[in-house]
């Protein structure tokens, strides 16, 4: 069923879909990995893609920045589409000195500075974590194809350009290996509707270094976070 965001039909999508921020990024993804390709949405360029990995059924398509948005649109796959699994392949700024630029990270949970969980009318903080079985078989994959890879905490944040510039340094001493801006919501949607979901992030700039990518980089460079991502998404 088509909804105001999304014009793919009834079956058009995976049952696991890889979704990144950037739209150009999923049809990277879709071209370059993915056989038999069709795209499947095209609504406000938010570009979505299924094709074959390895054999098997596969979808990707872009979120866009920030939780409002990848909130719409994990919410329409898992509930109008049917999809049961969404591996969000993202980019992250690291906060701990141990992660380097093109590491992978694994959010085991995600903080926020968001009022996100208000919706759900709980009464406390809701923390937002991953599914257990996809985060150990990504851990277990980029092990094996020799992956510099850290699992842990990250914050999901509101905002890019904070008028506090240091207090990423609470966070990182808390534990936070990183900084991005969706997968708090990601994960607590997927909760919600009784989903699967996991953030796997490659770290394109660090708060300790100072070093970072382009956005050319960022698009197409980031292979070894996409491989373990696929690699997940064939396993049942």
């Amino acid at each position: 069923m088509a909804t105001p965001h999304n014009h793919a039909k009834n079956g058009d999508f995976a049952k696991t879909v890889l979704m990144p921020g950037d739209p150009l990024r999923a049809k990277f993804i879709a071209e370059t990995f993915l056989e038999d390709v069709v795209q499947v949405n095209s609504v406000r360029n938010m570009y979505g893609f299924t094709g074959y990995y390895k054999g098997k059924k596969v979808s990707v398509m872009g979120s866009g920045m920030g939780m409002p948005s990848i909130g719409i649109y994990c919410h329409e796959l898992y509930e109008q589409y049917g999809v049961e699994r969404i591996i969000r392949v993202g980019s992250c700024g690291a906060y701990s000195p141990d992660c380097k630029v093109f590491d992978v990270i694994i959010a085991q949970g995600a903080c926020t500075n968001s009022n996100w969980s208000h919706q759900y009318g709980v009464s406390g903080s809701l923390s937002a974590i991953c599914d257990f079985g996809m985060l150990k078989d990504a851990y277990e994959i980029a092990m094996a194809q020799g992956t510099r890879t850290h699992v842990g905490n990250i914050l999901s944040s509101d905002i890019f350009y904070n008028d506090q510039p240091e207090v990423w340094k609470k966070w990182a001493k808390l534990g936070c290996l990183g900084v991005e801006m969706e997968s708090y919501a990601l994960y607590t949607t997927a909760a919600l509707l009784n989903k699967k979901a996991l953030c796997i992030l490659t770290v394109s700039d660090s708060f300790t270094t100072h070093e970072e990518t382009t956005a050319e980089e960022r698009q197409t460079s980031f292979i070894d976070m996409m491989k373990i991502a696929l690699e997940v998404a064939i396993k049942e």
